[in-house]
C-alpha cells in the first residue's frame, strides 16, 4: 500500500504585490512540485500561480473550488489524490489558508484521514495587525465579521469592549470593505474615549496604513479613507 500524500497549506499575498516580497522561496519551491490545488477562486488562484512561475501549463492544473457554495458532498473528493499518495496544495483567496477561511474544513478532514498537513510561512493580516497595533499580544481574540444591522453592531462593539476590559484582551474583527467607513463611525460613537482603537489597512502593500489612537484621539484626527480597502480593526482597554 502506497503512503499518503501531503496537504500543503500555501499562503498568498494580501493584495496586488510581487509574491516574493512577502513569501519565502520555500513556498515557491513547494508550488513547483504540485499540479493540483484546492482554491477559493480559480481566476485569482491561476493569476497567483502564474506570478509564482509554476512550471506546469495552466491547462494541466487541476483546481478544486472551495467556497461558501461548495456542497459537503464535494469536499469528500478533494483529498482523493492525497489518499492515493499524491501531494496537493490549499490556497486561500488572500493570506493564510485555514484562518478566517473555509479551508479549515478540508484540513480537519485531512487529519481525520491520516493525511499529513504542512502549513507554510506567509503573511497573515490578523497577526500583522496585532504585531503593529501596540496592543496585547498575550491575550487576543479574532471575531471575524460582526453584525451588519447597525443596532446589533453597536451592541456587539460594546460587548467586545467589555471583554477587553474584563480579560485585558485585544479584540480583532473585520468588515466588508465597502462598509469600513460606517464601521469606523460606529466605533467612535460607541467606544469609551480611553479605549484604544487600531486601524490596519492594506497591510504589506505600498498603500499600507496602520495607526493606533484612543477613541477620543481619533475624534480629533482626520478621518482615514477606508472605503473598499481591506482593513482590520482592533480595540483594547485594560
Amino acid at each position: 500500500m502506497s503512503s499518503k500524500g501531503t496537504l500543503y497549506m500555501i499562503p498568498c499575498t494580501l493584495g496586488d504585490i510581487d509574491p516574493m516580497q512577502v513569501l519565502p522561496i520555500s513556498v515557491k519551491n513547494t508550488i513547483h512540485q504540485l499540479d493540483e490545488f484546492i482554491v477559493e477562486n480559480s481566476k485569482t488562484a491561476r493569476a497567483f500561480l502564474k506570478k509564482m512561475e509554476i512550471p506546469i501549463p495552466q491547462s494541466e492544473l487541476k483546481l478544486h473550488i472551495l467556497n461558501k457554495r461548495t456542497e459537503e458532498a464535494e469536499l469528500t473528493g478533494f483529498l482523493k489524490s492525497c489518499e492515493n499518495g499524491k501531494s496537493i496544495g490549499l490556497i486561500s483567496e488572500a493570506g493564510c489558508p485555514g484562518v478566517a477561511d473555509p479551508g479549515a474544513e478540508v484540513v480537519h478532514m485531512a487529519h481525520q484521514r491520516g493525511i499529513k498537513v504542512i502549513p507554510l510561512v506567509g503573511p497573515s493580516s490578523i497577526l500583522l495587525a496585532l504585531m503593529g497595533s501596540g496592543m496585547s499580544g498575550q491575550s487576543f481574540s479574532f471575531h471575524g465579521y460582526i453584525p451588519i444591522d447597525r443596532s446589533d453592531r453597536k451592541k456587539k462593539l460594546k460587548e467586545l469592549e467589555r471583554l477587553s476590559i474584563q480579560h485585558k484582551q485585544t479584540q480583532l474583527f473585520i468588515e466588508t470593505p465597502y462598509r469600513n467607513d460606517k464601521m469606523f463611525e460606529d466605533l467612535l460613537q460607541v467606544l469609551n474615549p480611553r479605549t484604544m482603537l487600531c486601524v490596519a489597512c492594506e497591510l504589506t502593500l505600498d498603500s499600507q496604513e496602520l495607526k493606533t489612537l484612543s477613541a477620543g484621539q481619533w475624534k480629533k484626527t482626520k478621518k482615514p479613507n477606508l472605503h473598499k480597502r481591506p482593513s482590520i480593526f482592533l480595540i483594547y482597554n485594560a
